[in-house]
């Protein structure tokens, strides 16, 4: 045979293979290498803490949760309509603690789904 069809065959599908056979050896070989260096790393780490090293409730017994009525700060206004305020010009959090701490009730007959259109109590 000539030497311009092995050339053509050769360049084209078994020189594909070989480099997918070449590539799939090359990370099957990462994988097994990756394995036994995890396995190291994790021994050298320290291991779950004991029962006496976990964190305790405190003196006071446990913290409760709070909750309290907050409104919302005033968002300050540009001298100029053409300027922009930075973050650091709007201030801190975006609310405050509210006077009134009574939380706001039903009133009596009221309608107990919000946004239904309906009488409420017939």
């Amino acid at each position: 045979m000539d030497g311009t069809y092995w050339n053509i065959a050769l360049s084209n599908a078994a020189l594909g293979t070989i480099g997918a056979l070449l590539g799939g050896l090359v990370l099957a070989g990462a994988l097994v290498w990756a394995v036994p260096l995890g396995i190291r790393t994790r021994r050298r780490e320290p291991g779950p803490p004991k029962a006496n090293e976990h964190p305790t409730l405190p003196e006071s017994g446990p913290v409760h949760e709070s909750s309290e009525i907050r409104e919302p700060n005033e968002v300050p206004r540009a001298a100029d309509e053409s300027e922009r305020l930075t973050p650091h010009q709007l201030g801190g959090p975006g609310s405050r603690r509210s006077d009134r701490q009574e939380r706001p009730r039903w009133e009596s007959g009221g309608g107990g789904s919000f946004g239904s259109g309906g009488s409420g109590r017939t």
